[in-house]
């Protein structure tokens, strides 16, 4: 049985983390010989209690059948000293010494390039697609992060899709935690749009938490990326896999976007992380009067990069995209009528109720619901709850 395999026998064991394993690596030499040792020697190193522990534990577990209900459920996995395991990742302190797999890995490409390098990236003298960034001779699609709050607002869910939208538009394949909220939008977003994202597990691969995202888990797993875990197969979420899984999203990716989140929100986890390990981190600001714009303020007064359009992010970067992206704030949509292009003129800015959309256009209400239904159906308006209506 080969040395990764035995990586891969620690990685179950829930008493052996990061820093443990760094500490069997040096004083046995490999995994091999650590799986191997007397429990007096393992004591040495990792301390009775666990040293028992783990004894109990190697005599009742099989690598091999292990491994092979790994090939079984369409699983891989990555030790820290495979070339493929994402450079990106491994230069953070104390990186996962295994990775599990479930979709394409070959959507992160990131063999070739280190943090620093990206700042002085310029794109090669031919075509290699939108967004890239070359170096060494090799071809590399950018990743970011895109994080926020679970219970989003219209701005939020908007800001969202459009900054997220652009991004895939530009090349980046999209990180995120598969949460409900902004990690759901941004994944969705980048599926729709043809892009390639990354769902972080807090759980292992073959579980989709929450059962909410489904949808989302199996589009990514049939194609349009991958999901990606350090915790074995049937592990469920704890409390403290989150902030674990919330490292791997920022050690992944290039930087750190925060959309939306109140002051104490999971995603300032992610954002203190990035920083860290030297990530640039970007944040959108939002209506003062919202709890969930004070996040993404606090972030900025910590010196984030406010963000209005993609391109404050692949400037900051040092990215050159080759696609044109339109700045949100420019996305104004035109009507086919004068009521129509009013009406969109009005809501330009924020939502409006319906009665407030009556007096400012000064429309009857029945004609107002007409134009405001065929307006919805041509996809330049979208009802909201309450009678509220936004573009």
């Amino acid at each position: 049985m080969g040395e990764r395999n035995y990586w891969l026998g620690f990685s179950v064991f829930s008493g052996i983390g990061p820093i443990k394993f760094k500490k069997l690596l040096t004083n046995f030499g490999s995994a091999k010989d650590a799986w191997g040792a007397s429990e007096s020697d393992l004591e040495k190193v990792i301390g009775e209690k666990l040293a028992t522990k783990f004894d109990k534990f190697r005599l009742e577990f099989s690598i091999q059948d292990y491994a092979r209900i790994l090939v079984r459920e369409g699983v891989s996995f990555l030790i820290l000293n495979d070339r493929k395991y994402p450079k990106l990742l491994a230069e953070i302190k104390n990186p996962p010494f295994v990775l599990y797999v479930k979709g394409d890995p070959s959507t992160l490409r990131q063999d070739g390039y280190r943090t620093g390098q990206y700042h002085s990236a310029r794109p090669s003298p031919e075509p290699t697609g939108s967004g890239t960034v070359t170096g060494q001779a090799r071809t590399i699609i950018p990743t970011i992060a895109v994080v926020g709050t679970r219970k989003t607002t219209q701005y939020g869910r908007e800001v969202t899709k459009i900054l997220t939208q652009d991004l895939v538009a530009s090349g980046f394949t999209i990180v995120s935690g598969l949460a409900i909220g902004v990690d759901a939008i941004s994944h969705r977003t980048a599926i729709e749009n043809n892009g390639k994202t990354i769902a972080v597990l807090g759980c292992g691969v073959d579980c989709c938490y929450p059962l909410a995202n489904q949808s989302i888990y199996n589009s990514i797993i049939d194609g349009q990326g991958f999901v990606i875990s350090e915790f074995p197969l049937g592990l469920r979420p704890t409390k403290g896999s989150f902030p674990a899984r919330n490292r791997i999203i920022a050690g992944l990716s290039l930087g750190v976007l925060v959309t939306e989140g109140a002051e104490d929100s999971g995603s300032l986890i992610t954002a203190g992380y990035a920083v860290k390990f030297g990530r640039p981190v970007f944040a959108v600001p939002g209506p003062i009067t919202s709890s969930l714009s004070k996040g993404p303020y606090k972030l900025i007064s910590r010196g984030a990069k406010l963000v209005t359009t993609a391109n404050d992010i692949l400037n900051e970067l040092g990215i050159s995209s080759r696609s044109r992206i339109k700045n949100s704030e420019l996305r104004i949509k035109k009507g086919d009528t004068d009521e129509e292009n009013m009406i969109l003129k009005i809501l330009q800015n924020e939502p409006l109720h319906f009665d407030e959309i009556v007096r400012k256009t000064g429309l009857q209400s029945s004609e107002l619901g007409s134009i405001l239904s065929v307006m919805e159906v041509k996809g330049m308006v979208k009802g909201l709850e309450g009678g509220m209506f936004s573009i």
